[in-house]
């Protein structure tokens, strides 16, 4: 729409997350024993070529400004900082895996088709959304042409102009990558067969009838757990237990630092000292700069923008002058005063010239925009003047047409002077970004809005409160051996919280939002070490212990001996009920006999798919319903040991499916499943080749 709100930084935003590889997969985080390889400049590695930690740390930091830019944080939460330098790794992996696979290939995106992505015909779509008009949600190519044609009078070294030279290299690397896949998914076939096989797992039902002896049937305290029942289950699926990272398992507890009840009632006692000097405040905006934490513009506001239901109630019926509070809202105490209350328009159609006050200073910036304003009145042409003045390229092209925009949308100074203006004023106004002439053009319908001043003081732990906890962490701490960890838990009274399998990059354990340090200690301890110090995390004072080390490659059976027990315990529950339903089965002539002796029932089951293999009133029986659809009618099966007991069958038919109608939708269904299954599957097979090494932890 606008130069304020539309900035070309917004349009490399578009292309951060968009406009690379379209198969991005999500990046397993490789640390293991790699932990203290690499040098001290190096982040990683992606087949042999090394990543410096520079590099990286110049686009965690783009990457990084442009989330702020877009969530309208200051500072970002613990679980946007670790997606941010995630998807930064992300990126960083992909591009060199796929560079090396098609600079192999020698593929490219020509001159002429580079520009006919940017100008042409048909436009990439990241071009198209920048400059579409939001006003008639159609392409703009005027604003394009005329965007393209300033760029090609920039100084060298305009910002805005890298910012668009790095835009365009994404969306090429980005067709870059298109034109990769396109190998990739033009070799993929789905034959006659595939289609045939598909349609009838999905469509073939079988009607069958079983007697199940459940696992529970057999009380848990009856069955003694040999080394041999863990060895054997374990050599049996040692594939299950690869760990493709380095993991630990850690205890910990915790200390409350939060604010206590006697803090809170000092906080509103505070607040509510200030009701007398605010009530009689004449300067209501200055009161609240000095005053508040939060200290936010005065703007007039409908019902609904105040950020708070108590405020809607009060401050629409209210007398101007009228003070509310102290109230709790938001983790603070605050007063809330009505400066004024009017009837105003909803929205606003403005245009603006911007005139630069960073390289001529303000008071040359004002005197220019005085002239400019004198030569509209005199009847020059707003539009010719906006194209010629104008720093703000984009509505500068449009004539300064900002468009139809309504209240917060723009930012305060601007909207204060278009909403309290009147159609046809002509205003010079000044912010952040420099001094405009601001034309209102016309302002449709109206509501009552209120401008309300703000005082707020954020509840917060005292001193006392802070160090009584960590007092008490402290002497906890001084009691710990490796040893009795458990037992001085019990002792004091406190909650034990575990957190398992935690990998070296790691910033939140359950309970604490952003346990970053302790992580950072966790891979540097010994299994049984306990922290030596109090981590304060939040309102948290925290002491931890290493519980479990889990190395990269295949994990000891002692690693997972706890983790399998319940499914140990199960596989030799199965072999006792295995034997008794096959004694059962022995010389019997019918399921309802195999019933009778093992003392169970029959359950029939009705029109069961392949696709998926649910039995009715247990859940999913993989194993069970695979061997139904491969067994004979009218025979008895062996015992066949599930996921919630042991099974005896016997098939009463199978109903084959309708001929297959449509062959051809059939086919073009799979191969589009196919194709989305292979973006992912490539890229994590081209990962394993190119062995990535992660050495993130030493430095985030």
């Amino acid at each position: 729409m606008s130069f304020l709100r539309e900035r070309m930084g917004k349009m490399v935003a578009i292309g951060i997350g968009v406009a690379l590889f379209a198969f991005v997969g999500e990046e397993a985080i490789r640390q293991g024993s790699s932990f203290f390889k690499g040098d001290s400049n190096t982040i990683g590695e992606v087949a042999g070529e090394k990543i410096p930690y520079a590099d990286f740390s110049d686009k965690l930091k783009q990457n990084t400004d442009q989330l702020k830019q877009q969530s309208g944080q200051a500072n970002l939460t613990a679980q946007f900082t670790n997606y941010v330098q995630e998807n930064t790794w992300n990126q960083e992996v992909s591009e060199k895996i796929l560079n090396k696979e098609i600079d192999k290939l020698g593929l490219v995106v020509g001159g002429d088709e580079a520009q006919s992505m940017v100008s042409g015909n048909n436009p990439n779509p990241h071009i198209i959304q920048a400059f579409t008009n939001p006003q008639t949600g159609q392409f703009d190519r005027t604003s394009l042409n005329g965007f393209l044609t300033n760029l090609k009078t920039a100084k060298p070294g305009d910002p805005q102009a890298a910012r668009w030279n790095a835009f365009v290299t994404q969306i090429i690397e980005a067709k870059t990558g298109e034109k990769y896949m396109s190998l990739v998914s033009n070799g993929l076939y789905v034959n006659a067969l595939d289609t045939k096989d598909d349609y009838e797992s999905k469509n073939k039902l079988v009607n069958f009838k079983y007697v199940a002896l459940d696992y529970a049937s057999i009380p848990d305290n009856k069955v003694t757990l040999t080394n041999d029942d863990y060895q054997s289950y374990y050599d049996e699926h040692k594939s299950e237990f690869n760990n493709k990272q380095e993991l630990r398992n850690i205890d910990y507890v915790s200390f409350n630092a939060a604010p206590s009840k006697e803090d809170s009632a000092v906080i509103k006692d505070q607040v509510a000292k200030l009701l007398p000097a605010f009530k009689s405040s004449t300067n209501d905006s200055t009161y609240v700069q000095v005053n508040a934490e939060t200290k936010a513009p005065l703007l007039y506001k409908k019902k609904g923008q105040l950020g708070d239901p108590k405020l809607d109630t009060v401050m629409f019926g209210a007398q101007k002058g009228f003070v509310y509070g102290p109230y709790f809202s938001g983790g603070s105490y605050k007063l809330a005063k009505l400066v004024d209350s009017r009837v105003g328009p909803d929205s606003v159609k403005a245009r603006h010239i911007l005139i630069d006050d960073k390289t001529i200073g303000l008071t040359k910036a004002l005197a220019k925009a005085d002239s400019i304003k004198k030569l509209i009145e005199g009847g020059k042409p707003f539009a010719d003047l906006a194209k010629t003045y104008s720093i703000d390229t984009k509505s500068g092209e449009k004539g300064g047409d900002l468009g139809t925009f309504g209240r917060g949308a723009m930012i305060p100074a601007f909207e204060d002077a278009a909403f309290n203006g009147k159609k046809g004023d002509l205003k010079i106004v000044t912010s952040q970004y420099g001094v405009h002439i601001l034309q209102i053009e016309d302002q449709k319908g109206s509501s009552q809005v209120v401008k309300v001043a703000i005082v707020d003081k954020a509840v917060v732990a005292s001193a006392k409160t802070q160090n009584q906890a960590y007092n008490n962490a402290r002497t906890f701490l001084a009691s710990l051996t490796k040893e009795n960890f458990d037992a001085e838990v019990k002792k004091a009274g406190l909650i034990k919280r575990s957190a398992a399998d935690v990998n070296a990059l790691a910033y939140s354990l359950p309970g604490l939002e952003d346990a970053r340090e302790v992580v950072k200690w966790a891979f540097k301890a010994d299994k049984g070490d306990f922290g030596d110090q109090v981590y304060v995390v939040g309102n948290q004072d925290v002491i931890p212990v290493l519980t479990a080390i889990k190395p990269k490659g295949t994990l000891p059976l002692d690693a997972v001996k706890k983790q399998i027990e319940g499914t140990v315990r199960n596989h030799v529950k199965a072999k006792q009920l295995a034997d008794k339903l096959q004694a059962a089965a022995n010389g019997a002539s019918s399921i309802d006999q195999v019933a009778q002796k093992s003392g169970s029932k029959v359950v029939p089951v009705q029109n069961v798919v392949f696709a998926n293999p649910v039995i009715p009133g247990i859940s999913i029986e993989y194993k069970v319903v695979g061997t139904i659809f491969g067994s004979q009618p009218n025979k008895i099966s062996k015992p066949i040991e599930g996921q919630h007991g042991v099974y005896v069958f016997v098939v009463d038919n199978f109903i084959k499916p309708a001929p297959l109608a449509n062959a051809v939708r059939e086919k073009e269904q799979i191969g589009q499943a196919l194709l989305q299954r292979s973006q992912g599957q490539l890229f994590d097979a081209l990962k394993d080749k190119a062995n990535v090494k992660d050495y993130r932890s030493k430095f985030l």
